[in-house]
């Protein structure tokens, strides 16, 4: 998780809670707002349903405790936990814009370079709200299945992972149901965060959904292309945000199968426990 404080250029990075032996690198933690493309070659936009409705589910389990995790490289892995203090935080939106797709290959190309002929864009997004260094992302696929996710601002695209491409090293959670891949957040004013995620699911999820910190309260991830991209825009009170320290709550990943049935739900994950 990288967390930027406007007018502050002090970064913190955390991870996901998850093992050191089978952390692969730096999870970046960053939100954002999505656009969805399909189908192989030229990205064609396909406009998403706004995540800012939330969809009922189970709270998760009283105690559970979650990191950061990724398929980035950079720094070591850490089994570091974000904090979260109860009660701090309300998500005031969760809703995406697509981006075009004109818009979407100046950003891929500016973030893989000769790579990007590559990849073709399923999921590209602005963020609720824009941080000073990002306000979207970008999650591309090759024909091997292989993702790469490309944070823009503007037409501009980068990426935490070096190179690139290294998404594709991804962490799986137990079952593998569900891989992490970068995830970021950022201070936005005094009293407000933004917070991005994305990641791979497996082809029996049929809906992923996301709750943070303690409210049980799921707001619904954008899907396309075995990817899905999560954004939220939170409010919180100045008073307990400090500037090295403002990573926000524990988001939780959630899938569910095609009978509405929850396979997955990150708050009970082993693998995230501390």
């Amino acid at each position: 998780m990288k967390i930027d404080s406007e007018g502050n250029q002090a970064s913190l990075r955390s991870r996901w809670g998850v093992p050191l032996a089978v952390a692969t690198g730096v999870a970046v933690l960053s939100v954002g707002a999505v656009a969805v493309f399909s189908g192989a070659g030229e990205a064609q936009p396909v406009l998403a349903s706004p995540a800012g409705n939330p969809s009922p589910a189970a709270s998760p389990s009283a105690g559970a405790t979650h990191g950061s995790t990724s398929g980035g490289a950079g720094e070591a892995p850490s089994s570091g936990q974000a904090s979260s203090t109860p009660d701090t935080f309300t998500v005031t939106s969760g809703k995406t814009t697509p981006i075009d797709a004109g818009t979407v290959s100046r950003i891929l190309s500016s973030c893989l370079g000769s790579d990007a002929s590559r990849y073709h864009a399923v999921i590209g997004v602005r963020t609720p709200v824009a941080s000073q260094d990002w306000d979207g992302v970008v999650v591309a696929v090759d024909s091997a299945g292989q993702y790469v996710q490309c944070e823009s601002k503007g037409d501009k695209g980068n990426s935490p992972d070096s190179p690139p491409t290294f998404i594709n090293n991804r962490l799986w959670g137990t079952g593998r149901t569900i891989a992490y891949f970068d995830s970021i957040g950022s201070r936005v004013g005094k009293k407000q965060l933004v917070m991005l995620g994305a990641g791979h699911h497996a082809p029996n999820v049929a809906k992923v959904t996301i709750s943070y910190g303690d409210d049980p309260k799921q707001y619904p991830a954008v899907m396309a292309g075995g990817a899905f991209v999560y954004a939220a825009a939170l409010a919180t009170d100045s008073s307990h945000l400090d500037p090295q320290d403002a990573a926000g709550p524990n988001p939780y990943v959630h899938a569910y199968d095609a009978s509405g049935k929850e396979i997955y739900n990150q708050a009970k994950d082993p693998q995230f426990a501390r």
